[in-house]
């Protein structure tokens, strides 16, 4: 009876012991709060964890891990398996992504905005840019067109704008330094304290992250369709720990990219927008609207010197510029027929 129960135990104990080894448990480094620009990292949890009974989730923390800036970092030594970041943020660590943040490139949707992003992140000098960091990209964070909420007298010309001090990141930053503002880079969760103290007069952002992070509520301007350019912001994956997870969870996770972008696309669409203007509303916010000729003028000045300067930049840094920019404006091209 004793050997019996001795081999009952130790076949119990190696059950649960093999349990224990095939789940999986990753930590994700957000920042800020959850919000649209997280629900496809969020979504994502959620089918993984269905898809595998259980046996991999997702840990996911606004702010506990990392700071926003250093989460390629924090990819690249394992610090933890899963992160989004956007290009902007550090240009020379993502030099080969950031031709997706360049100004007034003509993206009109989010759902075009995914099909670029997921064809320039498969592009082997991408590939090999991010292995750099022993990161994988996993999804982009597809966002609309930036757009400026400001305190102080609106700028009703492109001339009112000179001297204006505005965050904005990437090409937005080169693209409002072109009609003489004076651009900031800064992360989303410093920028309503800097906006309440004056250090910066105005913010580009997306919708969802001045709601997020407070720029309204002081703000007497928003500009509608000044649409300088977006940010890209990729979702990532620290590779090793990519290769190795066991098959199943690697289909699980892979599989689950588009649906998680799907319903990403979707929330933002019908909710995020949907509130955009009532929030405008209710605070009382001008809105903005500038001619034709004034935002041709600004295209002109901007567009296409930015294009010229980072394709010479990042083709002396090795990349294949041209390339890469000739995918992303041949598939808005293409798009457009």
């Amino acid at each position: 009876m004793r050997k019996f129960m001795n081999r009952t135990a130790i076949a119990a104990l190696s059950l649960a012991f093999a349990t224990e080894a095939m789940a999986t448990e990753w930590n994700v480094s957000l920042w800020g709060k959850r919000r649209a620009f997280t629900e496809h990292v969020e979504k994502l949890a959620e089918l993984v964890a269905e898809k595998t009974n259980g046996e991999f989730t997702m840990n996911i923390s606004y702010g506990g891990l990392s700071n926003n800036k250093e989460n390629l970092d924090g990819i690249s030594i394992g610090a933890f398996e899963m992160a989004q970041f956007c290009a902007g943020y550090h240009a020379d660590k993502n030099p080969s992504i950031t031709v997706l943040e360049l100004p007034f490139l003509g993206v009109s949707t989010l759902e075009q905005e995914t099909e670029i992003s997921m064809a320039v992140y498969q592009h082997p000098a991408v590939v090999k840019d991010l292995a750099r960091w022993n990161a994988t990209l996993l999804m982009p964070s597809p966002l609309p067109q930036y757009n400026l909420v400001g305190t102080g007298d609106a700028p009703k010309t492109l001339a009112d704008f000179d001297g204006l001090t505005v965050r904005a990141t990437g090409g937005i930053g080169a693209a409002m330094e072109t009609i003489g503002a004076v651009p900031t880079s800064m992360s989303a969760s410093e920028v309503r304290q800097a906006m309440d103290s004056g250090i910066v007069k105005a913010v580009s952002f997306a919708p969802h992250a001045h709601m997020s992070f407070g720029t309204i509520e002081n703000a007497t301007w928003w500009t509608t369709n000044l649409n300088p350019g977006t940010v890209n912001c990729p979702v990532v994956v620290n590779t090793e720990a990519l290769d190795d997870l066991p098959a199943d969870q690697r289909e699980a996770l892979l599989g689950s990219v588009q649906e998680a972008l799907d319903y990403y696309v979707e929330y933002y669409n019908n909710q995020t927008m949907a509130a955009w203007g009532p929030a405008l509303d209710e605070r009382g916010i001008e809105r903005i609207t500038f001619g034709d000729a004034e935002i041709a003028a600004f295209k002109e000045a901007a567009a296409a010197p930015a294009a010229k300067a980072w394709i010479e930049s990042n083709t002396a840094r090795g990349l294949p510029a041209q390339e890469l920019y000739d995918l992303v404006t041949g598939m808005i091209a293409a798009e457009g027929k």
